[in-house]
């Protein structure tokens, strides 16, 4: 994962504030530029489609600068990366709402347990600070638990996905595992859960419908 995307993946842009943060808007793009390192660096800090894009040129050779970006340990090289880093911190302060998770329907979903349930996230994992747990506050349970991971974990491909994992009986978890959007659960009890992929490959209802039925298990 690239810094742009590491820093933003979590925020969401708020449009009305870009332009007067100092964006300069042109058709459905808006860019940014800042010098720094004292006059030596200039940040251009793309943003389209909700996407940041961003690069840093070397004032002197007016050339594309991409050291920082290195596994290094250059101290030049990573001076450049911080000061960069901070810029980007910024503007996701100054322009940007913060979101629990990653991708949108994770945030529905999301959304649709904190309206129905009463109930927020609870992070409970410093390591892993996109896992986010959900309780039954009758009782204390959990009934459901939204997971950033490689999708390699549960399949043959490689990304950043999320996903949610859910109570289930033995017999719906048979019929539903696909490898596709279904899978057996993640570093949970096969058994009684089950994982579910956030990739809109799935309508929100049909979630809705695995959570619901999670929450009745785990409060009788």
């Amino acid at each position: 994962m690239n810094i742009e995307d590491d820093i933003f993946k979590r925020y969401k842009i708020d449009i009305n504030k870009l332009v007067s943060f100092g964006f300069i808007k042109d058709n459905d793009i808006y860019t940014y530029t800042k010098v720094f390192m004292d006059n030596t660096f200039k940040a251009v800090i793309t943003i389209n489609n909700n996407k940041v894009l961003g690069k840093v040129i070397d004032i002197d050779s007016n050339t594309i600068y991409n050291n920082f970006r290195l596994n290094n340990n250059l101290s030049y090289a990573n001076k450049v990366k911080e000061e960069y880093i901070n810029i980007l911190t910024f503007i996701r302060d100054k322009c940007f709402e913060k979101k629990y998770f990653i991708f949108d329907q994770t945030n529905r979903i999301n959304d649709y347990i904190m309206n129905n349930y009463n109930c927020k996230p609870e992070f409970l994992w410093k390591k892993y600070s996109g896992y986010g747990v959900y309780r039954n506050k009758n009782n204390n349970k959990w009934f459901a638990l939204i997971a950033n991971i490689d999708k390699s974990s549960i399949s043959n491909f490689t990304k950043e996905v999320e996903i949610i994992n859910v109570k289930c009986s033995s017999n719906d978890i048979n019929k539903l595992v696909d490898n596709k959007s279904y899978f057996k659960a993640y570093h949970m009890n096969k058994n009684n859960w089950i994982t579910i992929l956030l990739d809109d490959s799935l309508n929100d209802k049909d979630i809705i419908k695995m959570i619901d039925s999670s929450y009745e298990m785990v409060a009788s």
